[in-house]
């Protein structure tokens, strides 16, 4: 019917530290998001190689490694740097009032 884009409130800035990413789920979507430096970023928080949260991986500056088959993501560009996986989705992220918002594009 075309393209819904709508943005969510899913944290506040107080909730996600540099290497403590939080888990969270937006229209049936689980989500990552992460803090690099004073900036944040959301991700698809699923491995798309197998069913892992990244958010309970291992953080690195702005890459983030798949806790169940070591494969790594650039947290910034959603791009696989190391196998097995594929490159993730990203979302757009503003914080007003130290409240994250990201935005999800949904095609119906």
């Amino acid at each position: 019917m075309g393209e819904s884009k709508s943005w969510h409130f899913v944290a506040s800035v107080k909730d996600v530290a540099e290497d403590e990413p939080l888990a969270v789920e937006v229209e049936c979507k689980k989500i990552g998001i992460y803090q690099i430096d004073d900036e944040y970023y959301a991700i698809d928080d699923i491995c798309p190689h197998a069913y892992a949260l990244l958010s309970q991986g291992f953080v690195d500056e702005d890459e983030v490694e798949c806790p169940l088959h070591n494969a790594v993501f650039n947290i910034k560009t959603g791009k696989c740097i190391k196998e097995p996986g594929g490159d993730i989705n990203t979302y757009k992220v503003k914080v007003i009032d130290g409240k994250i918002n990201i935005k999800i594009n949904l095609t119906e």
